[in-house]
């Protein structure tokens, strides 16, 4: 399932733990949510239940894309010092 970040708890509450749910639209966390309709950070996503989620146009649009990245991780692994 393909699912909007504010989509994915319901979804999750609804389709229970095995099912796979994919989560587009997500911000760098502290950015601007304008750049997305229904946006989130990753995670929130992943803390609302999505299984993956994807970041593209919040990398690939910034001005240091590998900094970034690093931004993405840190949030999806807050004990973890990117790198």
């Amino acid at each position: 399932m393909i699912a909007s970040p504010r989509e994915v708890a319901p979804l999750r509450a609804l389709l229970g733990s095995d099912a796979v749910i994919v989560t587009p639209g997500v911000t760098l966390p502290g950015a601007s949510p304008a750049e997305h309709a229904r946006p989130g950070t990753p995670l929130a996503a992943v803390t609302d239940g999505a299984s993956h989620v994807v970041v593209g146009r919040s990398i690939t649009r910034a001005p240091d894309p590998l900094s970034a990245l690093r931004r993405v991780r840190a949030d999806l692994s807050p004990t973890t010092t990117p790198r």
